[in-house]
């Protein structure tokens, strides 16, 4: 099986970023906008009486499996985000009060669903997210939504919903373009350009 090419995605200034999040059962893929679905990020339903679910909404430093059409051929390949990068996407995502843009499965919009605590795991031994029984991963984006919806907690707690997915903007992908055209060196120029001459 060949080695599939990472390419790291970044935000460049803030249109970017993330603009929704999505419950998920399984990964959606979308051209030219980044839907990653939860992969080992665990969802959890708390409780009855709150209606929170919790989980991990991005995490630094994972490749991601991806199927894209670059160019007119579809590529496989990874992406992945730094630290920095995921806590720039949650800072932005609160910042542009997108709280309230809540999906299903990247097709729908969900009344009635909200983000009410989102926050970065500094230190995985003390992270709030030990309580609710999830594995801390430093630097993961944390995010715990209300589901006043009766119909999507229930889905959250049959387990219907495993996770979390972005719906974001991301710089980085033209890396993959890039490295599709052909560079030359200068002795190659100055080769080719002397045999233009001769001819």
């Amino acid at each position: 099986m060949k080695e599939l090419e990472t390419i790291e995605l970044f935000i460049k200034d803030e249109e970017d970023g993330v603009f929704a999040i999505s419950l998920v059962e399984s990964p959606a893929i979308q051209e030219n906008f980044v839907a990653l679905s939860s992969h080992t990020m665990e969802l959890k339903a708390v409780d009855d009486e709150r209606r929170i679910v919790v989980g991990y909404a991005l995490i630094p430093d994972k490749p991601i499996y991806r199927k894209q059409k670059i160019n007119g051929e579809v590529k496989e390949f990874n992406i992945k985000f730094s630290d920095q990068t995921v806590a720039k996407s949650a800072e932005l995502y609160m910042k542009n009060l997108n709280l309230a843009n809540v999906t299903s499965e990247h097709e729908r919009p969900v009344e009635g669903c909200c983000v009410i605590e989102s926050w970065i795991t500094e230190d995985t031994k003390h992270d709030k997210i030990n309580l609710y029984d999830i594995k801390p991963i430093k630097g993961g984006w944390a995010v715990m939504m209300k589901l006043y919806n009766d119909e999507e907690y229930q889905k959250a707690k049959s387990g219907e919903y495993k996770g979390f997915s972005i719906e974001a903007m991301f710089d980085g992908f033209e890396q993959l373009a890039s490295k599709e055209e052909k560079t030359y060196t200068e002795e190659e120029v100055l080769e080719m350009l002397k045999n233009l001459l001769e001819d």
